[in-house]
């Protein structure tokens, strides 16, 4: 299987002292270098400008992450899994992962990033702020200048293997799965109540980091089909995966379905229903 996570909005700067990033040593080194090389400097001449927070499309209250942009060359690097930070990430527990859990989190998570590309839970990168969604001078639209690239460093990963995608609209558009070589799903998480399905934001978040903790974490063989992903989910049907902020009260997984591509190079959807 191949797990694809959009990043966190919120990252962790690593500790003081730690060494900075090594664009040799993060994945898919061979493929991205140069175009990761290539968007820093642009974005650490845009990040020094005035207008650099209008530019990147954030708030004056993001100056000082969008100043951290200027010197990432040097900046401290954490493991990415504990760089990228909130709902998706604390419910998946990528940081926590230990033996055979982290070392398939390795070989089987990507983490889309509008200046890395694509990194694995255990490449080390340093705090930075940028969006997939972002025309950056001297690089253009983000989505439409990674795409070659990670086709190039994706496309033979993810032939005959199932994708789980978990990315939203703007890093799914950097890079999508061929069909005719990969069993390419979507997953869709909705909120039954009195029998009535919704679609759901916060929860889920929560859900796909829940869904990928436990592919990760469960025993036996990844699957490898999107049959086989329906029956790993499955696994969850009917336990208790998560807590509401605010009211306290708990929510369970359902069920899961799959549901087939609504357009010929489209993805098949995993829709989990908690309630």
């Amino acid at each position: 299987m191949l797990i694809c996570l959009p990043p966190s909005e919120g990252k962790t700067p690593a500790p003081d002292g730690a060494d900075p990033v090594d664009l040799a040593a993060l994945t898919g080194a061979a493929e991205l270098t140069d175009q990761r090389r290539a968007v820093g400097e642009a974005l650490a001449a845009v990040s020094s400008r005035p207008d650099a927070a209008a530019v990147l499309g954030v708030g004056q209250s993001l100056a000082e992450e969008v100043a951290r942009n200027v010197d990432l060359k040097s900046a401290t690097a954490a493991p990415a899994a504990r760089v990228y930070t909130g709902v998706l990430y604390a419910a998946a527990g990528l940081a926590g992962l230990t033996g055979d859990a982290a070392q398939r989190a390795a070989g089987d998570v990507r983490v889309f990033s509008g200046l890395w590309g694509v990194v694995a839970p255990d490449d080390r990168i340093p705090a930075y702020r940028l969006s997939m969604g972002v025309d950056l001078p001297g690089v253009g639209k983000l989505a439409a200048a990674w795409r070659p690239h990670l086709a190039a460093a994706l496309d033979a990963r993810a032939a005959g293997d199932v994708v789980v995608d978990c990315r939203s609209a703007a890093y799914l558009a950097a890079w999508k799965p061929d069909t005719s070589s990969a069993d390419w799903v979507a997953v869709r998480v909705v909120r039954e109540t009195d029998g009535r399905r919704t679609v759901v934001s916060h929860n889920a978040k929560h859900t796909r980091g829940v869904l990928a903790g436990h592919l990760l974490r469960r025993a036996g063989s990844p699957p490898s089909t999107a049959a086989e992903l329906l029956a790993a989910t499955r696994e969850l049907d009917g336990k208790v995966i998560g807590t509401e902020i605010g009211s306290g009260l708990s929510y369970r997984m359902v069920e899961a379905a799959l549901h087939e591509p609504s357009t010929r190079r489209g993805p098949r959807t995993l829709e989990v229903v908690i309630s």
